[in-house]
C-alpha cells in the first residue's frame, strides 16, 4: 500500500491534518491503534481559538461548530470573593473564543473524512514508523494477524504523548523539557446548565476551581486536588460542596447540581520535545508537547502544529519547495513555547502550591490585583488566551 502522507493517530490533530490534505487533493491515510468508538468516548477540552475555528472551516468540518458552538467574549477571574471580568473581545481587538466539545469536533472531522472517502485504519496494532531518516519512509502495523506496510513520502506523528512516533526517535536526537505540578484537577461532567454563560477561573485558599461547559445544558467543573486523591473517595455531593466553597457566594448559590456521568483526576504537567522534525517524520500535538489545561492551549497548540505542517506540505507538493517543511519545527516551537509560558503562568497565579509561603501568597494576590486593574496586563492576558497569530 502507498500514500503520500501516513498519519499516525486519529485524534483531532491527525484528523484535522488528514482532512486539510484531503480537501487539497493530497493522498493520505490515518492509522490508529484503537477503535472509533473508543476515540469518541474520550472527554477532552473544548475552548477553541479563532485560528482553530478557521482551520476547521478550511477542512469543511465546521457546520455544527458554527451552529452549536458557544462564542465567548470574555471570562471571569474570581478571587477575594469577587468576579473580575476579562473582556477578551474588547482587549484583543475583536477576537473571541468558541466553546465546543472536543468529542464533537472529533466526530465532525470523522464524518467529513468518511464523506470524502478518505481512508482510516482503526485497531491497527504495533504501529511503527520506519526509515524516516531516509527518502523512502514507511509505516508497519498489524491487523487480523497480518503485518502490513504503508510506503509514503512523509509520516505525521499525531498519536499523543504515549504514542509510537516519539518513541521511534533515538534519545540522542531529541531534547525534552518537563515540569510536573504537585496537584491535579478533579473534574466532572454533568447534564446541568452552567453556573455562568462564561467560564469562571477561581483562586481560593482551598485551591483552584474552574466552571466551564460543553453546551448550554452540559457543564464541566474542576477543582484542584492533591495527586494522591482517589476518584472513588469523591461522591457527587462531596464534589458539589467543595466546588461551592471555592466560588464567590453569588455563583455558589447559582450552581445547579445533577449526577455526574464522567469523573476523573488529571495530573498537570508541561512537556516539550525538541525538535519536532526528524527527517521525514514530523511530530504534532501531544506527541510533541503537553501543557496544563489552565490556559486552554492543548487542542489549540495541536491545531497550530497542523497549520504549519500542512502549509509546508502544500508548498512541497505544489511548488516543489522544501522550505516550509524545513522550517516546520522552528516555527511550531516558537508558538509552542509561548503557549507553554502562558499555561505555566496561568497555573502559577491561579493555584495554591503545597510549598507556598506567606510571602509567595501575597505576591500571588498582588499579581491578580494588578492583572485585573491594569489594562496593559489584562490585554496581555486576553491576547494570549484568544491565541497568538500563526
Amino acid at each position: 500500500m502507498r500514500t503520500k502522507v501516513a498519519i499516525i493517530g486519529s485524534g483531532p490533530s491527525g484528523l484535522l491534518l488528514g482532512q486539510l490534505l484531503t480537501e487539497a487533493g493530497i493522498d493520505n491515510l490515518i492509522l490508529d491503534r484503537v477503535g472509533k468508538e473508543y476515540i469518541l468516548g474520550r472527554v477532552r477540552a473544548g475552548v477553541l481559538e479563532e485560528g482553530t475555528v478557521g482551520l476547521l472551516g478550511k477542512a469543511k468540518s465546521d457546520s455544527r461548530l458554527l451552529s452549536d458552538g458557544l462564542p465567548h467574549d470574555g471570562f471571569s477571574l474570581a478571587f477575594d470573593g469577587r468576579d473580575h471580568r476579562i473582556d477578551l473581545f474588547g482587549l484583543a481587538g475583536g477576537k473571541r473564543v468558541m466553546v465546543y466539545g472536543q468529542t464533537e469536533l472529533t466526530r465532525d472531522l470523522m464524518d467529513r473524512r468518511e464523506l470524502a472517502g478518505a481512508k482510516t485504519i482503526y485497531e491497527a496494532g504495533n504501529v511503527t514508523p520506519c526509515d524516516f531518516d531516509r527518502s523512502t519512509p514507511y509505516v508497519t502495523y498489524q491487523k487480523d494477524r497480518t503485518t502490513h506496510r504503508i510506503d509514503c513520502d512523509f509520516i505525521a506523528g499525531c498519536d499523543g504523548f504515549h504514542g509510537a512516533s516519539r518513541k521511534a526517535v533515538s534519545e540522542r536526537s531529541m531534547q525534552t523539557f518537563e515540569k510536573v505540578y504537585p496537584f491535579g484537577w478533579l473534574g466532572i461532567l454533568a447534564e446541568t446548565p452552567p453556573v455562568s454563560h462564561e467560564l469562571i477561573y477561581a483562586n481560593h485558599p482551598l485551591g483552584f476551581a474552574l466552571c466551564s461547559m460543553r453546551s448550554a445544558s452540559r457543564s464541566r467543573y474542576y477543582i484542584q486536588c492533591p495527586l494522591d486523591e482517589k476518584v472513588a473517595d469523591w461522591s457527587d455531593d462531596r464534589f458539589w460542596d467543595e466546588l461551592r466553597r471555592r466560588l464567590p457566594d453569588h455563583h455558589a448559590e447559582a450552581v445547579v447540581t445533577a449526577p455526574s456521568f464522567e469523573k476523573s483526576i488529571a495530573p498537570l504537567r508541561s512537556f516539550v520535545a525538541e525538535p519536532m522534525r526528524f527527517g521525514r517524520l514530523f511530530l504534532a500535538g501531544d506527541a510533541a508537547h503537553i501543557v496544563p489545561p489552565t490556559g486552554a492551549k492543548g487542542l489549540n497548540l495541536a491545531a497550530s502544529d497542523v497549520h504549519y505542517l500542512f502549509s509546508g506540505l502544500i508548498e512541497f507538493y505544489t511548488d516543489r519547495s522544501s522550505a516550509g517543511i524545513d522550517d516546520y519545527s522552528a516555527r511550531a516551537l516558537s508558538r509552542v513555547w509561548k503557549a507553554v509560558r502562558f499555561s505555566w503562568w496561568m497555573t502559577t497565579i491561579m493555584h495554591r502550591f503545597p510549598d507556598t509561603s506567606d510571602f509567595d501568597q501575597k505576591i500571588q494576590e498582588a499579581e491578580l490585583d494588578y492583572l485585573t486593574h491594569s489594562r496593559a496586563a489584562s490585554t496581555a492576558l486576553a491576547e494570549n488566551y484568544v491565541g497568538l497569530p500563526y
